[in-house]
């Protein structure tokens, strides 16, 4: 069974910091693309940042480039989410997300954890 479990989110001042986790169990990584998605109220879920593992390489949106930071530890069947400089914008409930690159159709999403910037 597939289970994604996020964790690190919180209430956090404006430009401060987080780290943000997604612990995978049921499948290794190694086929997956494995991402981080974020929805605020009202809005719709929208992609963040992804990184593949078979090449290492990693795709932000423009509003996070330069802040964010998406890095995985294989051992430990982990993704992160380093975010910096944080702004009221970013305030949503984030997702971790995974892609199966060879298998089509499986993907799984993780419960999210709410990330909320404010002073």
């Amino acid at each position: 069974q597939v289970q994604l479990v996020e964790s690190g989110g919180g209430l956090v001042q404006p430009g401060g910091s987080l780290r943000l986790s997604c612990a995978a169990s049921g499948f290794t990584g190694s086929t997956y693309a494995m991402s981080w998605y974020r929805q605020a109220p009202g809005k719709e879920r929208e992609l963040v940042a992804v990184i593949v593992d078979a090449d290492g390489s990693t795709h932000y949106a423009d509003s996070v480039k330069g802040r964010f930071t998406i890095s995985r530890d294989n051992a430990k069947n982990t993704v992160y989410l380093r975010m910096n400089k944080l702004k009221s914008e970013d305030t949503a409930v984030y997702y971790c997300h995974a892609l199966n690159l060879v298998v089509a159709g499986q993907a799984y999403w993780g419960q999210g954890t709410q990330v909320t910037v404010s002073s």
